[in-house]
């Protein structure tokens, strides 16, 4: 698509010879005589560029260019200056106008300075989608209670440089939340650097994470800077922590006490200023029992312990994050989002969600690409997630890894969800229905994380 510019000047010759030359190189154009006629047009529609006049009979050009400037920053401005106003022109490009062109006008001159700013435009657009898909893939989507603790349990900790142990199942989206609690922290101008420990075999992690001289191995073809060197002044995520070996955990814990280490085969201390995020799935204190993780080194790690809690316990925040994912990934495709079916949402949710968002992540996008049309129903849907999934409860049954007690507080937590759900929030009357006292059952709402909407009966 062509860009639009916009052009400003009172003679109709430089006017008609502008609008000349920039259709020639393909782009719309169109033109004013007055500072009055700019602002309303700039008013009216956007444009990518504007070819200014400094002279105008109803306006200080360089008043006028900071009028546009303060409604529009990013908006590139070349200015047009006769042979007598060339301090004025010089003026104007401290005031933010991108370049300015002297009278008579050279067509090679006004071709390649637009070129030139529309690239820049380009760039900058470019940039803020990178920004915006940054944005969009780091994002923590969920209102339930869950979630909104877990967020306000990640800005308190990224206030702090205090070290962070993300614990959660696999898919919860750990990395997530090492980049929101990045985002937040005085660090968020410095690297975010990452690790998956388990995804390095054991004799390479030492040098992934500490660097190492030239021919300090078979391979050390050149000296090369480990993680920790990388993320000094940020982050360093440490994903998969319980996966790293003994020896290596020794070496991690002196590293995090000193903020200072060696690189392989080298004898120079370097000193380095990191905040350490990391992240399992395992149960890190019977990793200690077993023999398979340092104690000091968990102490270490866990002086802000936080839990990230798995999809089926925030099911509420399944058709939020399906869209999510569906809009992100129209996005990435250059297609429409495609709309669930009020009847897929209740699958959704009511689905066990083994893998967690990851899974649910995997599922939308491979129903972005397989569903033809604009609307995914449950004919769309793979096969486990059939009727006998519709309810929640009959799904626990399916869910091999829960203990007694965690099943007994789904079954509960559930109950007292649809008991609330069908007498419209009503505490009094939910309590009465359960045969409890209803003090208990605030109790139980409360450590559950259950939500009454405000408004509702008591």
């Amino acid at each position: 698509m062509s860009e639009r510019i916009l052009i400003v000047d009172d003679s109709d010759g430089t006017r008609d010879s502008l609008g000349s030359i920039l259709a020639d190189d393909g782009h719309r154009h169109h033109g004013v005589a007055s500072g009055a006629e700019a602002l309303i047009e700039l008013r009216r529609q956007s444009y990518d560029l504007v070819f200014l006049d400094l002279v105008l009979p109803d306006a200080d050009g360089l008043e006028l260019l900071e009028d546009i400037l303060n409604e529009d920053p990013g908006l590139p401005v070349i200015v047009i200056s006769g042979r007598g106003n060339i301090d004025l022109a010089v003026r104007a490009t401290r005031l933010g106008a991108y370049d300015f062109l002297e009278k008579p006008l050279s067509l090679e001159r006004v071709a390649l300075t637009a070129k030139h700013a529309l690239d820049r435009v380009r760039l900058s657009r470019k940039l803020e989608q990178l920004s915006d898909r940054l944005d969009s893939t780091t994002e923590l989507v969920g209102e339930s209670p869950s979630m909104r603790r877990l967020r306000s349990e990640l800005a308190r900790a990224a206030n702090s440089d205090g070290r962070i142990l993300l614990l959660g199942e696999n898919g919860t989206g750990k990395e997530l939340a090492a980049h929101y609690a990045h985002r937040l922290s005085s660090r968020s101008d410095g690297p975010f650097v990452e690790v998956n420990c388990a995804a390095i075999p054991e004799e390479l992690i030492e040098s992934e994470l500490f660097g190492h001289m030239k021919g300090s191995f078979t391979g050390a073809s050149a000296d090369r800077a480990g993680r920790f060197e990388q993320a000094d002044g940020g982050t360093l995520f440490l994903d998969e922590i319980a996966d790293m070996s003994i020896k290596t955990q020794a070496k991690v814990l002196r590293a995090l006490q000193e903020q200072r280490f060696e690189r392989v085969g080298g004898g120079a201390p370097i000193q380095v200023d990191v905040r350490v995020i990391a992240a399992t799935n395992k149960d890190l204190e019977a990793e200690i029992r077993e023999g398979h993780f340092r104690e000091d080194l968990y102490f270490r790690l866990a002086v802000l312990p936080i839990q990230i809690p798995p999809l089926r316990d925030r099911r509420e925040d399944i058709p939020k994050l399906a869209e999510h994912f569906s809009t992100l990934f129209a996005r990435r495709q250059g297609r429409r989002p495609k709309h669930l079916s009020s009847e897929v949402k209740e699958r959704l949710i009511a689905y066990p969600w083994p893998g967690n968002v990851r899974e649910l992540k995997n599922l939308v996008e491979r129903l972005m690409i397989m569903v033809p049309g604009d609307e995914i129903t449950v004919r769309d849907l793979p096969a486990q997630m059939g009727e006998s999934a519709v309810d929640p409860l009959r799904s626990l049954l399916e869910q091999s890894h829960l203990s007694l007690r965690e099943a007994r507080a789904a079954f509960e937590k559930e109950l007292i969800e649809r008991r609330l759900d069908h007498l419209s929030g009503n505490v009094s009357k939910t309590a009465q229905s359960l045969e409890l006292e209803r003090s208990h059952l605030y109790r139980k709402i409360k450590a559950y994380g259950i939500e009454v909407q405000r408004g509702q009966g008591v």
